[in-house]
């Protein structure tokens, strides 16, 4: 969206009650009571959320009244995110992305594992070749780590090989590979927020021992896991 649409956007659903959020200038939220509602502006893409039927149908004939604007229908597909919906609630996943990811790097027909990292992996800065050009495997790393946003049961393991962009060595290249292998065993897994519960979340903390290694030093490593129920 060009800038002086956008600050006409802007000013126009500031007056019907939304703020610009300070973290995310593209997105404006409405908070009534327990009503609850936000829109998101993405170049020439506008995505309205809210938990009140009445309340997004009113911002829409509103925004209708001064843009130009063609609805849609509900959203299906934004960003590498796919949304689908049935009775049990709505999945999101990156199911179109993630097989060009692996088709890219030459693993589209890889044979799939069940565990996103090798048992007792141990990696070292100053283990293994040392190869001279990682721009494929930064660009890689980019791209799985925009995957985490529907994976995060790879997160931990993107985090951590991340670390290694500035001096790539072969060792880390074989532990990417394997997370690829992995992901080839469900490229369809996504999130589900299921319209049977309220959603809640629960912190579960962990300690495990870390299988990376640091300058020769173990280390403890506590990690946080986040469940909706």
């Amino acid at each position: 969206m060009p800038r002086n649409c956008f600050s006409k956007f802007s000013e126009a659903i500031k007056m019907v009650g939304f703020s610009q959020s300070h973290s995310d200038h593209s997105l404006f939220v409405q908070e009534k009571g327990s009503t609850l509602t936000m829109v998101l502006i993405y170049m020439d893409d506008m995505i309205i959320i809210g938990n009140n039927d009445k309340v997004i149908q009113d911002i829409k004939f509103f925004l209708q009244n001064i843009f130009h604007i063609t609805y849609l229908g509900n959203l299906k597909y934004f960003l590498s995110l796919v949304v689908a919906r049935s009775k049990a609630g709505i999945v999101i996943s990156q199911r179109k992305n993630s097989p060009k990811i692996l088709d890219d790097v030459g693993l589209f027909w890889a044979k799939p594992i069940d565990f996103p990292i090798e048992q007792n992996l141990r990696l070292r800065n100053v283990q293994g070749e040392l190869l001279n050009d990682a721009s494929h495997y930064r660009r890689l790393m980019g791209r799985l780590i925009y995957l985490t946003i529907t994976r995060p049961d790879i997160m931990y393991y993107v985090n951590i090989l991340s670390h290694f962009m500035h001096a790539l060595r072969k060792p880390y290249w074989d532990a990417v590979f394997h997370i690829m292998r992995y992901l080839k065993n469900n490229l369809g897994l996504g999130l589900l927020f299921s319209s049977n519960n309220s959603l809640q979340l629960w912190l579960i903390v962990m300690q495990i021992r870390q299988i990376f290694l640091w300058q020769e030093e173990l280390h403890q490593v506590t990690v946080y896991f986040l469940e909706t129920l």
